[in-house]
């Protein structure tokens, strides 16, 4: 993964989450969907992906998307403006959450309507978890990215609890895979909440995706 990122780059990404971040909606339907506005830069992954982690990670916060030990917890959209210059969303996970099949399929028709009638949606990122590389959940929601035409970008997540030969290969089959999706970029980007590993390259990719 080569990031040619300069020190100016790299200071811009970290004052833009020095600001302010506050919540702003939580978004269970499409009827309490809020307006659009500012540029937006969703969040997407399967249930304990570390996704709640990373965007805690990324704006420096320790609490500002829930963690915890029961997956699925993230059952809305939820919005919190960056520093008011974009907004962040952190979608539903999906895949593990217990819960109800009448809640998934919700889930599911909010998804798609969020990714096809949002004009201010920059780019999502689709979190994986770099131990287990696509899975069929992960398949389908970038199935409806390429569908709606968004923008989005794999982001493999702990790479720090993976092996490096595993690692590798998760790296090259999941790029492979990228090449026939039309709205992917076709690199993976490496991280890791807890070592912070290219947490402030993540930032700089938000910056440049949000001016």
């Amino acid at each position: 993964m080569d990031l040619d990122f300069t020190p100016d780059d790299i200071e811009r990404g970290r004052l833009l989450f020095a600001g302010s971040c506050d919540f702003i909606a939580g978004v269970s339907s499409l009827a309490i969907m809020i307006p659009e506005g500012l540029p937006e830069i969703a969040f997407a992954g399967r249930s304990n992906v570390g996704k709640s982690s990373l965007i805690n990670a990324l704006t420096g916060r320790k609490a500002l998307a829930r963690t915890s030990h029961t997956p699925g917890r993230t059952q809305q959209l939820n919005f919190f403006e960056i520093n008011q210059r974009f907004n962040l969303v952190d979608m539903p996970g999906y895949g593990y959450a217990k819960v109800s099949k009448t809640q998934k399929k919700e889930w599911r028709v909010l998804i798609r309507a969020y990714l096809k009638g949002r004009a201010t949606l920059r780019a999502c990122f689709v979190l994986i978890d770099s131990r287990h590389g696509i899975k069929d959940v992960d398949a389908e929601i970038m199935d409806l990215m390429d569908e709606a035409g968004v923008n989005y970008r794999v982001i493999l997540t702990k790479i720090d609890k993976a092996k490096k030969e595993e690692l590798d290969k998760v790296i090259e089959k999941t790029e492979k895979a990228l090449l026939k999706r039309p709205a992917a970029f076709p690199k993976v980007f490496l991280t890791s909440s807890d070592k912070k590993i290219n947490i402030e390259e993540l930032r700089v990719i938000v910056d440049q995706l949000t001016m």
